[in-house]
Protein backbone atom coordinates (compact mmCIF):
# COMPACT_ATOMS: atom_id res chain seq x y z
CA UNK A 1 0.00 0.00 0.00
CA UNK A 2 2.36 2.51 -1.25
CA UNK A 3 -0.31 4.98 -1.82
CA UNK A 4 -1.73 5.20 1.25
CA UNK A 5 -0.41 8.31 2.01
CA UNK A 6 -2.23 9.37 -1.39
CA UNK A 7 -5.63 8.03 0.40
CA UNK A 8 -5.75 4.96 -2.12
CA UNK A 9 -6.53 1.51 -1.03
CA UNK A 10 -4.89 -1.55 -1.92
CA UNK A 11 -7.38 -2.37 -4.35
CA UNK A 12 -7.42 0.78 -6.38
CA UNK A 13 -3.86 0.97 -6.26
CA UNK A 14 -3.55 -2.60 -8.14
CA UNK A 15 -6.21 -1.36 -10.75
CA UNK A 16 -4.33 1.51 -10.54
CA UNK A 17 -1.03 -0.22 -11.21
CA UNK A 18 -3.08 -2.43 -13.68
CA UNK A 19 -3.64 0.52 -15.98
CA UNK A 20 -0.55 1.92 -15.66
CA UNK A 21 1.15 -1.17 -17.26
CA UNK A 22 -1.18 -2.10 -19.53
CA UNK A 23 -2.92 0.32 -20.50
CA UNK A 24 -6.62 1.40 -21.46
CA UNK A 25 -8.97 -1.81 -19.98
CA UNK A 26 -12.85 -2.37 -19.98
CA UNK A 27 -14.10 -3.71 -16.82
CA UNK A 28 -14.18 -7.04 -17.81
CA UNK A 29 -10.61 -6.88 -18.65
CA UNK A 30 -9.60 -5.62 -15.54
CA UNK A 31 -11.92 -8.05 -13.66
CA UNK A 32 -10.11 -11.17 -15.78
CA UNK A 33 -6.82 -9.83 -15.39
CA UNK A 34 -7.36 -9.58 -11.32
CA UNK A 35 -9.77 -12.34 -10.79
CA UNK A 36 -11.95 -10.21 -9.91
CA UNK A 37 -16.17 -9.70 -9.60
CA UNK A 38 -16.92 -7.36 -12.26
CA UNK A 39 -19.09 -5.40 -10.53
CA UNK A 40 -16.43 -4.65 -7.62
CA UNK A 41 -13.95 -4.16 -11.13
CA UNK A 42 -16.64 -1.42 -12.39
CA UNK A 43 -16.78 0.13 -8.66
CA UNK A 44 -12.76 0.67 -7.83
CA UNK A 45 -12.76 1.82 -11.58
CA UNK A 46 -15.76 4.43 -10.50
CA UNK A 47 -13.86 5.36 -7.60
CA UNK A 48 -10.51 5.79 -9.62
CA UNK A 49 -12.36 8.24 -11.81
CA UNK A 50 -14.20 10.23 -8.98
CA UNK A 51 -10.65 10.35 -7.33
CA UNK A 52 -8.78 11.56 -11.14
CA UNK A 53 -6.71 8.91 -11.67
CA UNK A 54 -8.48 7.67 -14.58
CA UNK A 55 -10.58 8.26 -17.31
CA UNK A 56 -13.01 6.61 -19.54
CA UNK A 57 -13.92 6.87 -23.25
CA UNK A 58 -17.94 8.24 -24.31
CA UNK A 59 -18.29 4.56 -25.98
CA UNK A 60 -19.18 1.16 -24.73
CA UNK A 61 -17.90 -0.83 -23.47
CA UNK A 62 -15.90 1.86 -21.46
CA UNK A 63 -12.37 2.13 -21.97
CA UNK A 64 -10.54 3.11 -18.69
CA UNK A 65 -7.32 5.03 -19.24
CA UNK A 66 -4.85 5.86 -16.58
CA UNK A 67 -4.24 9.41 -15.59
CA UNK A 68 -0.28 10.44 -15.49
CA UNK A 69 0.65 9.79 -11.64
CA UNK A 70 2.24 13.47 -11.03
CA UNK A 71 -1.24 14.67 -12.60
CA UNK A 72 -3.52 12.03 -10.34
CA UNK A 73 -1.29 12.09 -7.01
CA UNK A 74 0.42 15.30 -6.43
CA UNK A 75 -2.39 16.60 -5.36
CA UNK A 76 -3.69 14.13 -3.13
CA UNK A 77 -0.28 14.06 -1.29
CA UNK A 78 -0.26 18.11 -1.12
CA UNK A 79 -3.26 18.45 0.39
CA UNK A 80 -1.64 15.74 3.11
CA UNK A 81 1.74 16.98 3.57
CA UNK A 82 -0.54 20.54 4.87
CA UNK A 83 -2.31 18.07 6.80
CA UNK A 84 0.70 16.94 8.56
CA UNK A 85 1.82 19.98 8.87
CA UNK A 86 -0.98 21.51 10.59
CA UNK A 87 -1.15 18.13 12.50
CA UNK A 88 2.44 18.79 14.01
CA UNK A 89 1.74 22.86 14.58
CA UNK A 90 -1.14 21.42 16.46
CA UNK A 91 1.04 18.98 18.75
CA UNK A 92 3.41 21.47 19.16
CA UNK A 93 0.60 23.66 20.93
CA UNK A 94 -0.62 21.10 22.28
CA UNK A 95 2.81 20.17 23.87
CA UNK A 96 3.86 24.09 25.38
CA UNK A 97 0.21 23.74 26.72
CA UNK A 98 0.77 20.92 28.53
CA UNK A 99 4.54 22.01 29.46
CA UNK A 100 2.56 25.11 30.72
CA UNK A 101 -0.28 23.10 32.98
CA UNK A 102 3.07 20.91 34.09
CA UNK A 103 4.81 23.91 35.10
CA UNK A 104 1.90 25.51 37.07
CA UNK A 105 1.81 21.82 38.74
CA UNK A 106 5.24 20.78 39.43
CA UNK A 107 7.40 23.60 40.63
CA UNK A 108 10.30 21.45 40.32
CA UNK A 109 10.26 21.57 36.43
CA UNK A 110 10.80 25.60 36.57
CA UNK A 111 13.81 25.27 39.07
CA UNK A 112 16.84 22.69 39.42
CA UNK A 113 19.27 22.65 41.66
CA UNK A 114 22.91 21.93 41.05
CA UNK A 115 25.49 21.36 43.67
CA UNK A 116 28.99 21.31 43.55
CA UNK A 117 31.47 22.85 41.17
CA UNK A 118 31.89 19.99 38.71
CA UNK A 119 28.11 19.50 38.18
CA UNK A 120 27.81 23.45 37.57
CA UNK A 121 31.18 23.27 35.09
CA UNK A 122 28.98 20.48 33.25
CA UNK A 123 25.67 21.99 32.93
CA UNK A 124 27.43 25.45 31.79
CA UNK A 125 29.44 23.71 28.90
CA UNK A 126 25.99 21.71 28.14
CA UNK A 127 24.03 25.00 28.01
CA UNK A 128 26.75 26.20 25.24
CA UNK A 129 26.95 23.51 23.63
CA UNK A 130 22.96 23.19 23.02
CA UNK A 131 22.92 27.07 22.50
CA UNK A 132 21.68 27.98 18.62
CA UNK A 133 21.31 31.95 18.92
CA UNK A 134 22.56 34.03 21.82
CA UNK A 135 24.95 33.04 25.41
CA UNK A 136 23.95 36.30 27.75
CA UNK A 137 26.85 36.26 30.89
CA UNK A 138 27.79 38.10 33.75
CA UNK A 139 31.57 37.36 34.88
CA UNK A 140 32.29 38.68 38.44
CA UNK A 141 35.24 38.00 39.71
CA UNK A 142 37.26 35.47 41.52
CA UNK A 143 35.98 32.65 39.67
CA UNK A 144 33.51 29.58 41.50
CA UNK A 145 33.53 26.91 39.59
CA UNK A 146 35.21 27.72 35.65
CA UNK A 147 38.59 29.82 36.43
CA UNK A 148 39.11 32.47 33.38
CA UNK A 149 40.20 31.57 30.25
CA UNK A 150 39.01 27.66 30.56
CA UNK A 151 35.51 28.20 28.72
CA UNK A 152 36.73 26.53 25.55
CA UNK A 153 33.00 25.81 25.10
CA UNK A 154 32.18 29.34 24.21
CA UNK A 155 35.00 29.25 21.31
CA UNK A 156 32.99 26.36 19.69
CA UNK A 157 30.07 28.35 19.97
CA UNK A 158 31.20 31.29 18.31
CA UNK A 159 32.18 28.86 15.33
CA UNK A 160 28.77 28.34 15.04
CA UNK A 161 27.76 31.57 14.97
CA UNK A 162 26.26 31.78 18.50
CA UNK A 163 26.62 35.45 19.51
CA UNK A 164 27.91 36.05 23.09
CA UNK A 165 27.36 39.42 25.18
CA UNK A 166 29.47 39.36 28.28
CA UNK A 167 29.38 41.63 30.55
CA UNK A 168 32.35 42.04 33.00
CA UNK A 169 32.41 43.85 36.34
CA UNK A 170 35.37 46.04 36.81
CA UNK A 171 37.21 43.96 40.24
CA UNK A 172 37.32 40.95 37.32
CA UNK A 173 40.62 42.49 35.36
CA UNK A 174 42.34 42.28 38.27
CA UNK A 175 42.13 38.20 38.50
CA UNK A 176 45.65 36.60 36.83
CA UNK A 177 45.38 35.82 32.98
CA UNK A 178 41.82 38.24 32.83
CA UNK A 179 42.80 40.28 30.63
CA UNK A 180 44.22 38.58 28.08
CA UNK A 181 41.42 36.01 28.17
CA UNK A 182 39.25 38.72 27.52
CA UNK A 183 41.03 40.03 24.48
CA UNK A 184 41.23 36.61 23.44
CA UNK A 185 37.33 36.28 23.18
CA UNK A 186 36.85 39.97 21.74
CA UNK A 187 38.81 38.79 18.53
CA UNK A 188 37.06 35.73 18.28
CA UNK A 189 33.38 37.34 18.00
CA UNK A 190 32.48 38.01 21.73
CA UNK A 191 30.68 41.32 22.30
CA UNK A 192 32.40 42.76 25.96
CA UNK A 193 31.09 45.55 27.63
CA UNK A 194 32.19 46.47 31.68
CA UNK A 195 30.42 47.93 34.70
CA UNK A 196 32.16 48.70 37.96
CA UNK A 197 29.89 45.77 40.13
CA UNK A 198 27.84 43.00 39.08
CA UNK A 199 24.94 41.96 41.68
CA UNK A 200 24.98 37.88 40.81
CA UNK A 201 26.94 35.37 38.50
CA UNK A 202 24.67 34.54 35.68
CA UNK A 203 24.34 32.65 32.04
CA UNK A 204 21.51 32.64 29.84
CA UNK A 205 20.89 30.40 26.86
CA UNK A 206 18.63 31.27 24.02
CA UNK A 207 16.40 33.22 26.75
CA UNK A 208 15.23 29.25 27.43
CA UNK A 209 17.30 28.76 30.57
CA UNK A 210 19.63 30.24 33.26
CA UNK A 211 22.09 29.27 35.43
CA UNK A 212 22.76 31.43 38.82
CA UNK A 213 23.74 30.80 42.38
CA UNK A 214 21.69 30.47 45.19
CA UNK A 215 24.24 31.84 47.73
CA UNK A 216 27.10 33.58 46.93
CA UNK A 217 30.46 31.98 46.18
CA UNK A 218 33.89 32.32 45.57
CA UNK A 219 36.78 33.25 48.02
CA UNK A 220 34.34 36.10 49.82
CA UNK A 221 31.22 34.32 49.24
CA UNK A 222 30.25 30.47 50.93
CA UNK A 223 33.11 27.67 52.11
CA UNK A 224 30.71 25.15 50.72
CA UNK A 225 30.42 23.49 47.20
CA UNK A 226 29.00 25.75 45.39
CA UNK A 227 24.56 25.37 44.82
CA UNK A 228 23.16 27.14 41.96
CA UNK A 229 19.86 27.22 40.05
CA UNK A 230 19.25 26.03 36.73
CA UNK A 231 16.19 27.85 35.72
CA UNK A 232 13.63 26.95 32.87
CA UNK A 233 11.11 28.88 30.99
CA UNK A 234 9.51 31.11 33.76
CA UNK A 235 8.68 35.12 35.03
CA UNK A 236 11.82 34.21 37.30
CA UNK A 237 13.76 33.64 33.79
CA UNK A 238 12.61 36.97 32.24
CA UNK A 239 13.24 38.64 35.02
CA UNK A 240 16.95 37.87 35.27
CA UNK A 241 17.12 38.67 31.04
CA UNK A 242 15.15 41.86 32.26
CA UNK A 243 18.25 42.46 34.79
CA UNK A 244 21.35 41.54 32.23
CA UNK A 245 19.43 43.78 29.30
CA UNK A 246 19.42 46.72 31.94
CA UNK A 247 23.14 46.34 33.11
CA UNK A 248 24.35 45.59 29.36
CA UNK A 249 22.12 49.21 28.32
CA UNK A 250 24.46 51.27 31.21
CA UNK A 251 27.86 49.28 30.79
CA UNK A 252 30.88 50.55 28.76
CA UNK A 253 31.91 48.53 25.39
CA UNK A 254 35.25 47.11 25.97
CA UNK A 255 37.72 47.63 22.62
CA UNK A 256 41.04 45.92 22.05
CA UNK A 257 43.92 48.81 20.54
CA UNK A 258 46.17 47.76 18.35
CA UNK A 259 48.69 46.82 21.25
CA UNK A 260 46.57 44.63 22.44
CA UNK A 261 45.07 46.47 25.42
CA UNK A 262 41.77 46.21 26.65
CA UNK A 263 39.90 49.73 26.93
CA UNK A 264 37.26 50.20 29.56
CA UNK A 265 38.25 47.68 32.22
CA UNK A 266 37.14 50.30 34.85
CA UNK A 267 33.79 50.47 34.09
CA UNK A 268 33.32 54.11 33.23
CA UNK A 269 35.21 54.41 30.14
CA UNK A 270 38.94 55.33 29.18
CA UNK A 271 38.48 58.87 29.40
CA UNK A 272 38.57 60.78 25.68
CA UNK A 273 39.29 64.56 26.02
CA UNK A 274 37.07 66.47 23.69
CA UNK A 275 38.03 69.86 21.90
CA UNK A 276 36.46 72.85 22.79
CA UNK A 277 33.89 72.79 19.95
CA UNK A 278 33.20 69.25 21.23
CA UNK A 279 32.24 70.15 24.49
CA UNK A 280 29.98 73.20 23.36
CA UNK A 281 28.07 71.47 21.13
CA UNK A 282 27.62 68.30 23.67
CA UNK A 283 25.91 70.69 26.01
CA UNK A 284 23.43 72.12 23.91
CA UNK A 285 22.95 68.76 22.58
CA UNK A 286 21.79 67.37 26.46
CA UNK A 287 20.19 70.32 26.58
CA UNK A 288 17.82 69.39 23.75
CA UNK A 289 19.09 72.07 21.35
CA UNK A 290 18.10 70.93 17.19
CA UNK A 291 21.07 70.12 15.06
CA UNK A 292 20.07 73.57 12.88
CA UNK A 293 20.22 75.85 15.93
CA UNK A 294 23.66 74.45 16.96
CA UNK A 295 25.03 75.09 14.05
CA UNK A 296 24.03 78.66 14.10
CA UNK A 297 25.14 79.53 17.57
CA UNK A 298 29.17 77.82 16.91
CA UNK A 299 29.04 79.31 13.33
CA UNK A 300 29.54 75.78 11.82
CA UNK A 301 27.30 74.45 8.92
CA UNK A 302 25.15 71.81 9.48
CA UNK A 303 26.94 68.61 8.69
CA UNK A 304 29.87 69.66 10.30
CA UNK A 305 28.43 69.30 13.61
CA UNK A 306 26.98 65.96 12.64
CA UNK A 307 30.06 65.04 12.23
CA UNK A 308 30.94 66.21 15.71
CA UNK A 309 28.51 64.66 17.03
CA UNK A 310 29.15 61.20 15.67
CA UNK A 311 32.78 61.52 16.70
CA UNK A 312 31.67 61.42 20.26
CA UNK A 313 28.86 58.87 19.70
CA UNK A 314 32.18 56.98 18.36
CA UNK A 315 34.48 57.46 20.86
CA UNK A 316 31.51 56.64 23.72
CA UNK A 317 30.56 53.69 22.45
CA UNK A 318 27.07 54.96 21.86
CA UNK A 319 24.22 54.13 19.32
CA UNK A 320 22.01 57.05 19.84
CA UNK A 321 22.39 60.49 21.12
CA UNK A 322 20.65 59.39 24.22
CA UNK A 323 23.39 56.97 24.99
CA UNK A 324 26.01 59.83 24.00
CA UNK A 325 24.48 62.07 26.67
CA UNK A 326 24.19 59.18 29.40
CA UNK A 327 27.93 58.00 28.85
CA UNK A 328 29.06 61.62 28.72
CA UNK A 329 27.71 62.04 31.81
CA UNK A 330 29.44 59.42 33.26
CA UNK A 331 32.73 60.21 31.78
CA UNK A 332 32.81 63.44 33.10
CA UNK A 333 32.56 65.21 29.60
CA UNK A 334 29.86 67.73 30.78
Amino acid sequence: MALEAAGVTAVEEAVYRLLITTGPLTAVEVADRLGADVAEARDVLTGLTTKGMASHTDGLPRRYRPTPPDVALTPHLKRNADALDLARIEVTSLLETYRDAARRHDPGGLIEVITGGEALRQHLRQIQASARDEMLWFCKAQYVAMPSGSNNAEFDALGRGVTYRVLYEKAFFDDEGAVDNVVEGVRAGELARSVPHLPLRLAVADRAIAICPLVPGGPHGSPDEPTTALVRDSSLLAALIALFERYWEDAVPLEVDGSGAVVGTDGAGAPEPLSSIDRRLLSLLVAGVADKAIATQVGLSRRTVQRHIQHMMDLAGATTRMQLAWQAARRGWL
